[in-house]
């Protein structure tokens, strides 16, 4: 835990870059969902939207009280930069105390990525070894690396709509894992014999058509946080064992449910469980080999908190960052 005596730690995104493995944000991530499971509290994302300059600002917070851990995650995306810059702000669960605020650029594809690995962790079949992702950005490339800590994949397929994009993503990552990995031409070809499937891309439209999807296969999602755009099509959300982040934005922002909803193919009721109350034991997970499960990752504080902390003790024991100082309330609320 944190010292009280010590000051407000600012980390640059540079610094956060090289402090952890994808393994030890698995880690952390997935003992931030456990303690949700249990009742940690979780608020859902907000999103304002601004039309000129046209733009999107962002914020979500958590608490982690077993990390000891509580933070709220702010960005903004557009504007007149049209580029995106990422603050999270961390602090003491017990005493309140401002521990640390951190550049989270460097960090969100790692911190994003092994919340979809808890997902692949907690619902995909434990002989899974053919991975398939769709999309070949930064988010992609944080999905692949930390679900290659929780299975040992053989090969994985994928597959975007511009051509040198994928094929120089196989590439890269053929060199960094130990899986073969391939460029295909198509979804379909990507998806059919996938054990497990990752969207991650910024699609308004289904990016492959569920009935390819084999029995048994374990689909993450997450590309989309928008009650208007889904990345997958209502015949897989209805095939499906459907576990969101957070239950409260299932019809708020989850676009892929809201779509099959909308197509009459399933309820509210329809929703399993959160991931923390899957992760934590209080729902099921996979029951049976040849059930299809879809984890819908929009993004929330849980997975941004427990990273953050991890990132913050790491840093604290490597002597990394800056000291800046925070006024107490009780000292600078005067009245004067």
């Amino acid at each position: 835990m944190a010292d009280d005596t010590d000051g407000t730690l600012f980390l640059t995104s540079e610094e956060c870059a090289g402090l952890a493995t994808p393994a030890e944000y698995v880690a952390a991530v997935r003992e931030g969902y456990r303690q949700r499971g249990e009742g940690a509290p979780a608020a859902l994302r907000t999103k304002l939207m601004n039309e000129e300059p046209p733009g999107m600002f962002t914020g979500y917070s958590a608490i982690l009280p077993e990390t000891g851990a509580m933070g709220g995650y702010m960005y903004a995306a557009g504007f007149g930069r049209q580029d995106a810059q990422f603050v999270l702000s961390l602090f003491d669960a017990a005493s309140g105390a401002l521990l640390a605020l951190l550049d989270g650029a460097s960090f969100n594809p790692f911190k994003t990525g092994a919340t979809g690995a808890t997902g692949v962790d907690a619902l995909a079949r434990e002989d899974a070894t053919t991975l398939a992702i769709i999309g070949s950005g930064a988010q992609a490339r944080g999905q692949l690396r930390a679900t290659a800590t929780v299975r040992e994949f053989e090969t994985v397929s994928i597959y975007s709509p511009t051509t040198d994009h994928r094929e120089s993503f196989a590439a890269s990552m053929n060199k960094e894992l130990s899986a073969s990995v391939a460029a295909v031409a198509s979804s379909a070809a990507a998806v059919e014999d996938a054990d497990v499937v990752i969207t991650a891309t910024n699609s308004s439209e289904p990016v492959f058509d569920g009935d390819v999807l084999e029995d048994g296969a374990h689909v993450t999602a997450m590309g989309q946080y928008d009650d208007v755009k889904h990345e997958l099509d209502a015949t897989t959300i209805e095939r499906a064992k459907y576990v969101p982040d957070l239950r409260e934005r299932v019809m708020n922002d989850a676009g892929s449910f809201i779509n099959a909803v909308e197509e009459g193919v399933v309820s509210e009721d329809d929703v399993h469980g959160e991931l923390g109350e899957v992760v934590a034991g209080e729902v099921p997970g996979r029951e049976s080999d040849d059930e299809i499960t879809v984890f819908d990752s929009g993004g929330t504080g849980i997975e941004t908190v427990a990273a953050a902390y991890m990132l913050y003790e790491k840093a604290r024991e490597q002597d990394l960052g800056t000291e800046l100082e925070f006024a107490l309330a009780s000292e600078a609320l005067t009245g004067e």
